[in-house]
């Protein structure tokens, strides 16, 4: 089978230099040209990264080994690790350390690099380290970004130092406009501060950086997808509880300028009614009218009330599923729950509606009749980053907004 036109294209861009982006939608198909253009290179290792959960998936022919495999493998010894293992695991990054030692021509691919964006994470600076070791570097993401522009720069950091040459802060004064709001308690007088960007500067001159060891395509399929948004209402309870959550949170600025303070009261608000009986009810219809239907769902107790309700159905984690896996074998998708990210809801998309992919697909998205839920719809169906549009609300504004 010839590669498919982007895939010619990545490839014979990349092949001109050691080091390189494959920043193509997901279901574009960047494995294969990958995969073809470092066996040209004829290394005596090559070292892979990818996400755990798309190396120890429930069906072999959904991981990232049997799609490697499918196109060939490569011509020489490689290992295949989990992004998190080379964290969780002093032994695997020192084992992996002295294998590139031992090589005498190493190439390094990192698939889903959105996984190494926080410069500041364990996993990052190790995979960091692991690459200056190599002279060949690649990473494949359906896009570069899923919070802003500042995920650019551990990705570019680990191709290589000389494409942006600047650190962190330098890429950040650089490229950034922000604002930072400062909260100090009473009493003890401690500060606490949140900041956020509120426009970007010199993005010609930071295309004119990366264009040349990036190539991105996005995804042209013959095929449509079609979007369906289902309501529900919340119960009596819920709606008290979810007043009372917001009040009892939000009666405090010192508590809304800790850095994790949205992920929290989200998960908060969303847990709750998470459960909802009228979801199952929907989801119970759906499930009869098309018995094959993935269901994605955010929390461990939401996911094990679905299996026990319907044992013959595909319950998936947003977290754990929305990356890498190859699910066209299913053309359908029920979202149980939301999610605030909007790379991570392309993404979990792209697991049905793919390069491979031979019938229409169709997401169908549950939301409740609260605030929260109208803001998350809201900036998802603008592709806004939801994180960032919070840090610039006032209190009184985000109490109006998800109410």
């Amino acid at each position: 089978m010839q590669l498919l036109k982007d895939q010619k294209a990545s490839k014979q861009k990349l092949e001109q230099i050691k080091v390189g982006a494959f920043f193509m939608e997901a279901g574009t198909g960047k494995t294969r040209p990958c995969i073809e253009l470092v066996n040209e290179i004829e290394p005596d290792y090559v070292l892979y990264f990818a996400p755990y959960q798309c190396i120890n998936t429930d069906n072999e022919q959904e991981s990232t080994l049997y799609e490697i495999n499918k196109w060939g493998g490569f011509n020489c010894d490689f290992d295949l690790v989990g992004i998190e293992s080379v964290q969780n695991s002093d032994r695997i990054y020192l084992e992996l350390y002295n294998k590139l030692l031992k090589a005498k021509k190493g190439v390094i691919i990192v698939d889903e690099s959105l996984k190494i964006k926080n410069s500041d994470a364990k996993r990052t600076n190790r995979i960091i380290t692991l690459g200056n070791m190599v002279e060949y570097k690649y990473i494949l993401n359906g896009t570069p970004l899923s919070r802003n522009l500042l995920d650019l720069w551990s990705q570019m950091a680990f191709l290589s130092q000389s494409i942006l040459n600047m650190s962190e802060s330098e890429f950040k004064n650089n490229f950034c406009e922000y604002k930072k709001l400062t909260i100090r308690k009473p009493v003890t007088y401690r500060t606490r501060s949140r900041e956020w960007i509120i426009k970007y500067h010199n993005l010609d001159y930071l295309y004119k950086l990366i264009e040349p060891y990036v190539f991105r395509s996005d995804l042209k399929l013959d095929i449509n997808l079609q979007e369906i948004q289902i309501d529900f209402q919340l119960s009596e309870a819920e709606t008290k509880e979810h007043t009372r959550i917001l009040y009892e949170i939000l009666s405090d600025e010192w508590l809304m300028a800790k850095p994790n303070f949205f992920l929290s009261l989200t998960q908060k608000l969303q847990n709750n009614y998470s459960r909802n009986q009228e979801k199952f009810d929907l989801t119970s219809d759906i499930l009869k009218r098309e018995p094959k239907t993935l269901v994605v769902a955010k929390y461990i107790e939401t996911q094990e009330l679905l299996k026990e309700k319907f044992p013959e159905a595909r319950i998936l984690s947003w977290q754990k599923h929305a990356h890498g896996l190859n699910l066209q074998s299913y053309n359908e998708m029920l979202l149980f729950d939301q999610h605030w990210d909007y790379a991570l809801y392309d993404q979990i998309k792209r697991r049905i509606y793919r390069t491979g992919q031979k019938n229409d697909c169709i997401v169908r998205r549950l939301k409740g009749n609260c605030g929260l839920e109208n803001l998350i719809w809201n900036n998802i169906d603008k592709k806004a980053d939801l994180l960032q549009e919070f840090k610039k609300m006032t209190l009184e504004q985000f109490k109006k907004q998800v109410i």
